[in-house]
């Protein structure tokens, strides 16, 4: 498997992997691909990487885009959507998806990293939930950061627009 940058040719074939993936989720909006389509044509997939197999079958994908903390734009991303082709899941690819990811954004000199999702899968990497970090003004036990650089910030995240697709 080979974790590398999307490229121009790749968005059919994460649409379809990202479709694909959430379909089943009972959390699913159904909205997740165009998720990704919004962040694209916004410029604000500031990260966006894929698992090739095999040299050519694109197996996931995983996006970073800009967050705001308490309305103020800063150096934190929000990881998500993350997808795995349903006849690939459990094998790794997500993981090595995260993990490439955070050392992009490392590399970035981002501060940290926000996400909604499992606690009990994404604590492997190191996120926690904080309820001085709220989404939806709310603190939630699915709603994590990762610190990469600087202290733990507090406030309201907000996504980019590119989330409120409907």
């Amino acid at each position: 498997m080979q974790i590398r940058t999307e490229r121009p040719g790749d968005a059919d074939a994460i649409g379809r992997i990202t479709a694909a993936a959430f379909e089943q989720m009972p959390y699913s909006s159904g909205t997740e691909p165009h998720i990704v389509d919004a962040l694209r044509q916004a410029g604000a997939l500031i990260i966006s990487l894929v698992a090739v197999l095999d040299g050519r079958e694109i197996g996931g994908h995983v996006a970073f885009s800009p967050v705001m903390i308490g309305g103020q734009p800063g150096h934190w991303y929000g990881l998500g959507p993350i997808s795995v082709a349903p006849h690939l899941q459990r094998r790794g690819i997500g993981q090595a998806l995260v993990r490439a990811g955070l050392q992009r954004l490392d590399a970035l000199n981002a501060e940290g990293c926000v996400l909604l999702g499992d606690p009990a899968y994404y604590g492997r990497f190191g996120f926690v939930s904080d309820p001085a970090l709220t989404y939806l003004h709310k603190p939630s036990p699915h709603f994590q950061r990762l610190v990469l650089r600087g202290t733990p910030p507090s406030g309201d995240v907000s996504f980019h627009p590119a989330f409120d697709v409907s």
